[in-house]
């Protein structure tokens, strides 16, 4: 694994000779955004209102995936589903300099939507269900999916062979992480063969924004193929019956465009469960590049592991009581 700091050389002269270079020119002015896995800035165009640019992280996606993500978001608006999706700047959305891939956006304002009212989740739910119409008309070719493979054993197997575990915890997480993904199997078994479609792939509330107009999705960077539940669950929250009544009022609004397997309710705690793994594999594998020990000092702590144990325990008892109703 490469310990060069994956953004060393993206200084702001870069940044700005990069968009400088399509014929686009800039202000000089610039704003990061709040991005660990990218570099996204909003930039002060000498025409016109500002833009944002987004610089995709070296060697996570090949020049096809990312381009696929494009077309995923262009076909969605072309249906007038509110997404913001990348400008097309000398015909093409996806630019290199100076070893840097990148792709510029429209700037859309908004705020968090207010998911404790019923009428902005069953708007949500509408929205999403358009989504995953189009989503589900032809399958990615070249992004991955969200499997237990690519989520779990995978990650799992990465943080175990690395040193980031404290000696003392590190049995206890591998027995009980190994646990955990015994428990995402038996749901999935539970669930049996559910459709795999094109997703947004990491619709939590932070990645939509809210305007008078209604919200708009943003950020398809994790898109990938997988089941149309990862798009609502993370959007649940609270105990049980709490999520029960957020759940109606999404699929509400979703079923005006799309049917909802019931089945794949068996895989929300699924999915949480690799959702743990996975993000605990995610910091390991960018603890090189220095805005991670910056932003997240206890990763590497006794802590952070002692936490992660007790949420998978918690996931272990959650996986094998009945899934939520429709």
């Amino acid at each position: 694994m490469t310990t060069t700091p994956p953004y060393e050389t993206l200084t702001p002269d870069c940044l700005l000779d990069a968009i400088d270079g399509l014929g686009l020119y800039t202000s000089g002015s610039l704003l990061a955004l709040n991005s660990y896995e990218n570099r996204v800035y909003q930039v002060g165009m000498d025409e016109g209102p500002p833009l944002v640019a987004k610089f995709y992280r070296p060697g996570r996606w090949s020049d096809a995936q990312i381009l696929e993500e494009h077309a995923f978001a262009a076909e969605l608006a072309e249906r007038e589903i509110p997404v913001v999706a990348p400008l097309v700047v000398n015909g093409a959305t996806l630019h290199r300099h100076a070893g840097f891939a990148f792709a510029l956006f429209p700037r859309r304002g908004g705020r968090s939507p207010e998911l404790d009212r019923c009428e902005v989740r069953e708007w949500i739910g509408r929205f999403l269900g358009r989504i995953h119409a189009v989503g589900a008309v032809a399958p990615f070719a070249e992004r991955p999916a969200l499997d237990l493979a690519a989520f779990g054993e995978e990650p799992l197997a990465f943080v175990l062979a690395g040193d980031y575990i404290p000696r003392e915890l590190y049995e206890v997480y591998r027995g009980v992480a190994a646990q955990a993904l015994d428990g995402v199997r038996r749901c999935y078994d539970r669930a049996g063969a559910v459709d795999a479609i094109r997703l947004h792939g990491d619709c939590h509330p932070s990645n939509i924004l809210w305007t008078d107009a209604g919200p708009h999705f943003v950020d398809f960077d994790d898109s990938r193929m997988g089941p149309a539940v990862q798009d609502l669950w993370m959007l649940l929250s609270g105990d049980r019956r709490e999520q029960t009544t957020q759940l109606a009022d999404l699929l509400a609004g979703y079923e005006d465009f799309r049917e909802f397997d019931g089945r794949e309710l068996h895989l929300v705690e699924a999915l949480r469960t690799l959702r743990l793994i996975h993000y605990s594999a995610w910091l390991a594998r960018r603890w090189h590049d220095p805005a991670f020990p910056a932003a997240f000092p206890w990763f590497d702590t006794p802590r952070y592991w002692e936490q992660k144990i007790l949420e998978l325990r918690e996931q272990i008892a959650l996986m094998d009581e009945a899934p939520l109703p429709v």
